[in-house]
Parts: structure tokens; sequence; C-alpha cells
């Protein structure tokens, strides 16, 4: 497993990060520790979560089942770079209470608290906000992460799904306070089909020194080999690729893309994963395993090598946006 420093910061984590969501909802508990001792015995030591994960009447049951896991020792929770968020609304259904949800100073100190409970630690490595406030400013954010810090319950702070003006606003703030950090990643929607963020997150991130991580990096399936495992009767695709699909020039496109990587004997997957880690300001992309075959996969596609004709070949089919501002300006 290589590794590399995420954003600015002096801390090592791995080029991959292993996802959790799947751990409750679709994959039990006992396989959900087998995944995580398989990803850790692989290197893997980067691990990201999010309080609501479980979703539902089971928010925050898949912090727990990491809790579980960390508490079987063997210095897991040592070896692990350990990352969830805060924002959304931890009630099992309807309106969150008042101050029960998003950034203020009060539900930051709240949902700290109840997230080392379930995932049995005393401390965060890298606790990420999961959306924009619009309502609180950062003055307030940064005054209760400055006090999580000094309390040792956290030790870094990054964001997810924040557009570049934010990045940029929530570091000048942190700045000008002097004695903040300030935002060290940004977890985004990224990948071939979907490099919007190329335009103004990713250059911002890179600014100021975040890793960028992105998420979805198959696109809910769609850069997953959908079309071949279609005609093979395999499992349907659903969600976000099946949308897409719905479009016939964007099953055009996946079928060019299938195409190209049958062409060079690569598995899409495996190959749309091993492009994100040649992108500039990729600290890793997460993969959100939900069997071991998956995360097998995984490990390969850090392990390949993508040759320029083929990275030609993928621009090709999916033309980024190019740089910014030219791509909107000119």
């Amino acid at each position: 497993m290589k590794y590399t420093q995420l954003g600015r910061t002096g801390l090592k984590v791995s080029r991959l990060v292993l996802g959790t969501m799947n751990f409750g909802p679709q994959t039990d508990e006992a396989d959900s520790h087998a995944i995580m001792d398989a990803a850790l015995d692989a290197g893997i030591n980067f691990f990201d979560t999010a309080n609501v994960y479980g979703w539902g009447e089971n928010k925050g049951r898949t912090e727990s089942i990491i809790g579980n896991w960390f508490a079987k020792g063997g210095e897991r929770r040592d070896k692990v770079v350990l990352a969830t968020k805060v924002y959304g609304n931890m009630g099992a259904d309807g309106a969150a209470w008042p101050n029960h949800d998003k950034l203020s100073a009060v539900n930051i100190r709240r949902a700290v608290d109840a997230s080392l409970k379930r995932l049995k630690t005393d401390y965060i490595d890298v606790y990420q906000f999961h959306h924009i406030d619009r309502a609180t400013p950062f003055e307030e954010i940064w005054q209760a992460v400055d006090v999580l810090v000094q309390q040792g319950k956290i030790l870094y702070v990054g964001s997810s799904n924040f557009p570049g003006y934010k990045i940029a606003q929530a570091n000048e703030i942190a700045a000008r306070r002097g004695g903040t950090i300030g935002l060290v990643s940004e977890q985004c929607l990224y990948n071939l089909a979907e490099r919007r963020a190329e335009m103004e997150v990713i250059p911002a991130a890179q600014e100021y020194g975040l890793g960028v991580i992105p998420w979805s990096p198959l696109h809910g399936g769609l850069l997953g080999g959908v079309l071949k495992k279609q005609a093979e009767g395999g499992r349907r695709a659903s969600g976000r690729a099946a949308d897409s699909l719905a479009d016939p020039a964007v099953r055009t496109q996946i079928q060019a893309y299938e195409d190209l990587l049958d062409k060079h004997g690569l598995e899409p997957g495996e190959a749309a994963l091993a492009w994100l880690l040649t992108r500039p300001g990729v600290t890793g992309p997460i993969v959100g395993p939900r069997t071991a075959e998956q995360l097998e996969s995984a490990l390969r596609a850090a392990e390949l090598e993508l040759g320029e004709e083929l990275l030609a070949g993928l621009d090709e089919i999916f033309p980024g946006p190019g740089p910014s501002p030219e791509a909107f300006a000119w």
C-alpha cells in the first residue's frame, strides 16, 4: 500500500480510504469486522464514516460497528486514521429537534461526544463537516473546534460537499483567528463521469492545502462494468447508475468506456479507481465494499499503472471541464 500526506498536514494516510457506509445497512457486523481486518492487513489505515450512517431508525449503527471492532484490541485503534462527520439530523424520524443538527457550536459539541461513545474511542483524527451550514458563521464553528482540539477530542478538521468559495472562506477566517489550522481535507463527489469538482473545488483545495478525498468513485456502479454485468445476467443497475443509463447518450458513453478497457484487458471498476489516483490533489478515493471480494478488487486498483494512451482515451470519452476560469470564461 502506498501512503501520502493528508493535504498540508504531517498525517500519513493510505492512497485508498475504507468507506463504511454499507456497514449495518448492507453488511452485517461480523462481515464488516472481517472487511476492516482485511483492509488493515492490506495496509489501508484511513477509515471514513459518519454519524448518520446506518440511516433511519439505525442512525449511528455504523459508528457502533466500528467501535465494537476497535474494542477487540490488537492495536486496531492505534493503527487507524479515523474520520467521521457531523451535520445531519440524528433523530430516527421527522424533523430535528432545535439545535440537534447542522454546525452550531452546541450541536458540534453534542455530536462529537455521541460519536466518541459509539466509536469507543477518546479521539477522532479527522472530524468532517458533512455539508455547509448557511446559518452558522465560521467564527462560531472554529471556536467550537478550538475547544475540542484543546480537549483532545479531535485532531484535524475536514469538509465534505463544500463549494470552492466556502473552502476559501472557512480557511481565511481560520487564518484571521490565528491558532486554528483550518480545513485539511475535502471529501467531494468526483469520478470519471462527474468531473465538475475540477472547476472550483479541487483548485480551491490545492490552493489551501486540503487533501481531496473523492466519494462515489464508481458513480454508483456506473463505472464498474454495469453494461457487461447486465449482458451476462448479473446485478442490474440501480440508483444513480440506473438514472444515468436512462439517457441514451450516457449509455453510448459507458459502452465506449467498457470497450476501451476491454481492449486494454482491464476491469472497469479497477481502472476508474486507478484513474483517480493519477489526478492532481487527490489523496485517495473512498471505496465502500459490501463484500471481501469488492475490497480485493479495490486493492488491485491501487497497484494499476495506467498508460498515457489509455489516459488519453479516458479523457476523450469523459472530457473534463478544463482549467478554471478559462473553462467558463473564454
